[in-house]
């Protein structure tokens, strides 16, 4: 049985110091020792998140903090710019139209980015808008998105900036107050490489402030009690604590490489991906590549399914299919965590040998070749 490689952009393999964490005997969640491993967490957070300002802790899936990012935002009846590009972008307009949002919706072909532009030409039609909800890595397509330019359109405007950062903040650049960003969610099991249960939510003061002047259709999701909570550095409700206990390890890690150098490593790997790709003849999706994945469209011929099976049978390879309608069109690589270079140019080679063996007309090596080409000249 071949060795399981994971290279799917979440979940994402966990180090062994987080899983060996997750093996120990549990603290008590309501000790002074539990409330400074939190302290410990939250500021690790602020550092990976490029923020000073509140990161609340949910016991969800990242859609949870999506969720809460909604609610506590927006009232029932009130206006909100909603970009869309992706099968993940899309949850902003359902959930916010679940909870009765009016929702002005920004659709960009999926494989396109948006443009600072447009977003600012919406704002002046719709000045009553309370928030702009967007999304830094769209997962399902490969995109990375200009949040920097988008936060300097929405900055100087009475609406929030909203991000979903679940797969993308650890991995891509993000800096969240810098780029006037007010309220970002991020998921556990993606760059922060800790098995799914954990989100996260950076807010700004603004964003509190908006918070304290609506009513909230939340309890669990209520986040004026997790700030409360915050002020103990505590959780209003019971934490996933084996998760807190191998986030805790994955952020002592991070600290040391430090954020920008693992920017920098999951660039360089996306160069060298993307590379390899191209070098054998396939082409790429995303028309603004993110740093932390890459997708692919499936050659002519090629039974996508088939062959992403064949990769995790041959060579133990996992890789993300495509969703929703580019379910068998695309095929999609993680470089995040702690994949390395080792794996990206085996992952690489894997993929010549099952599409060789697959009548996939490719050259052997090429692919390789050309991402260790890439590789060369750009050490860290």
């Amino acid at each position: 049985m071949p060795k399981y490689r994971l290279l799917t952009p979440g979940p994402t393999q966990v180090p062994e110091p987080a899983l060996l964490a997750m093996a120990r005997q549990l603290p008590h969640h309501r000790t002074a020792e539990f409330r400074a491993l939190l302290a410990e967490v939250f500021d690790g957070l602020k550092y990976v998140l490029a923020t000073r300002n509140d990161v609340v802790m949910l016991a969800s899936s990242g859609t949870g903090a999506m969720e809460a990012a909604v609610v506590n935002l927006v009232p029932r009846g009130g206006k909100a710019i909603v970009l869309e590009s992706g099968k993940f972008s899309e949850r902003w307009r359902e959930i916010a139209q679940r909870f009765g949002i009016e929702v002005v919706a920004h659709r960009v072909p999926w494989g396109e980015p948006f443009r600072p532009a447009d977003v600012a030409k919406l704002l002046a039609e719709h000045p009553d808008t309370v928030a702009v909800y967007t999304t830094l890595m769209e997962t399902s397509t490969g995109v990375g998105h200009d949040i920097e330019g988008i936060g300097r359109v929405v900055g100087p405007t009475k609406a929030l900036l909203v991000v979903d950062g679940i797969s993308g903040a650890g991995v891509m650049e993000c800096r969240t107050d810098d780029w006037q960003v007010d309220v970002l969610a991020v998921g556990g099991q993606k760059a922060l490489m800790v098995p799914p249960g954990l989100a996260f939510l950076a807010v700004s003061e603004a964003a509190w402030r908006q918070i304290e002047a609506i009513s909230r259709p939340a309890f669990y999701f209520d986040l004026l009690a997790y700030r409360k909570a915050l002020q103990k550095c505590d959780t209003p409700f019971t934490p996933a604590t084996s998760l807190i206990l191998a986030l805790a390890e994955n952020l002592r890690s991070i600290r040391q490489e430090g954020i920008e150098a693992i920017w920098a490593r999951a660039e360089r790997l996306g160069r060298a991906t993307r590379a390899g790709m191209e070098a054998l003849g396939l082409k790429l999706f995303a028309a603004r590549p993110a740093a932390g994945m890459t997708a692919v469209c499936s050659p002519p011929g090629l039974d996508t399914d088939a062959f992403l099976k064949r990769l995790v049978a041959r060579f133990g390879v996992k890789l993300a299919a495509g969703q929703g309608p580019l379910k068998g069109k695309i095929f999609r690589i993680a470089h995040m965590g702690i994949i390395d270079e080792l794996e990206i140019l085996g992952s690489i080679a894997a993929m010549e040998l099952v599409l060789v063996e697959m009548r996939q007309v490719v050259k052997l090596g090429a692919g390789v070749a050309a991402a260790s080409e890439v590789l060369a000249h750009a050490r860290p």
